[in-house]
């Protein structure tokens, strides 16, 4: 775990912030957060995530359903989000009208000119699911754009369904990418990769902290078992059902419902770990004691399961480890695993 805490967000002037974004095709927006509202107290670790969910939104054309998924964007603004989410190709989805692949690829090339703006303006990351197009190659991807809208890098989806490859698409590299954001490591996964666990490992080898999964339906049970299974944050975008956020424990933290039934909002503290609760729980009392409440510590009894988490800027949880010898549940099934390996070769 990096002991270094990311720096704070750093977010527009009055002027930026109320001045609308109708230059990139969309409805002012009248209650963006003024800079004072955002000067609050916040954890060296603290990440707002927003998903967007489709859910009975519909449009005629691809540019109307664009303006649709800005106005609920725009909703989500009033929480200040660190980054948002949006489903598996979206611009096509819930449409009436139908488009050839060289016309998707052409919609897809504005979606994010606009949506890069979007993310310079209000100085939020975004996922934006689209398809790509390399070499007469055509993808489903989502691509991650940075604070200031520019392009970090794209994951494409892997495990592509008949229906997609009968349609002349082209499945994605085996190997999935990590991005590298002030928020954290990042992953990406889409729709029908959920049924397959080779990129999701991948993405815990490579030390993902946040994966996203632009989807068209909402995955459920199946995504919870990955956040816990892997012990990282989760966040679903969707076009039908509910989007979800999910701790790294497998607690679902925010969804969208039956009275917000097309975004959520809400934070995820990525300053803490995940520890085999024996044998450091005899270390737990003592933390507790000389830390108190700017730190937490949650048990799962039944699993012996532990989480320590730092509740204040000052305290950064890989000192913790280290000051008391604490080991991750990662760390300590690998020495484990090591120990045998040498028991059984010896």
């Amino acid at each position: 775990m990096d002991k270094k805490p990311n720096p704070r967000r750093k977010f527009l002037k009055t002027a930026a912030m109320t001045s609308g974004i109708s230059s990139i095709g969309v409805l002012p927006v009248n209650s963006a957060p003024s800079p004072d509202s955002r000067l609050v107290c916040k954890l060296p670790r603290e990440v707002w995530v927003a998903g967007i969910s489709q859910e009975a939104v519909f449009a005629g054309t691809a540019e109307e359903m664009i303006d649709r998924i800005f106005i609920l964007m725009e909703k989500v603004l009033v929480n200040q989000p660190d980054i948002i989410c949006l489903p598996e190709l979206f611009h096509t989805a819930n449409i009436t009208k139908n488009y050839s692949l060289s016309e998707k690829i052409a919609i897809s090339n504005n979606v994010l000119d606009k949506m890069a703006a979007f993310a310079k303006k209000y100085h939020c990351y975004l996922v934006v699911a689209v398809n790509t197009e390399e070499k007469d190659k055509v993808f489903n991807s989502a691509v991650l754009l940075d604070r200031n809208g520019i392009n970090v890098g794209e994951y494409r989806k892997i495990h592509l369904t008949e229906d997609e490859i009968n349609n002349g698409l082209t499945p994605g590299p085996l190997d999935p990418p990590v991005f590298q954001t002030d928020l954290g490591k990042v992953g990406i996964q889409i729709c029908f990769d959920v049924l397959w666990e080779d990129g999701w490992k991948k993405l815990k080898d490579k030390g993902a902290e946040l994966v996203f999964w632009p989807s068209a339906y909402g995955g459920g049970q199946s995504l919870q078992a990955k956040s816990l299974q892997h012990r990282y944050v989760v966040a679903t975008s969707t076009r039908k059902g509910s989007a979800k956020l999910w701790d790294i424990t497998g607690k679902e933290v925010a969804k969208t419902g039956f009275w917000e039934k097309n975004y959520y909002c809400a934070p995820v503290n990525l300053e803490k770990a995940f520890l085999h609760t024996w044998p450091f729980v005899k270390y737990f009392d003592e933390i507790k004691e000389k830390y108190g409440r700017k730190i937490r510590i949650t048990n799962f009894h039944e699993e012996e399961w532990s989480v320590i988490e730092s509740l204040s800027p000052d305290i950064l949880i890989a000192d913790i480890l280290k000051e008391y010898n604490l080991k991750t549940y990662d760390q300590h099934r690998y020495d484990a695993e090591m120990a045998q390996n040498k028991a059984r070769n010896s």
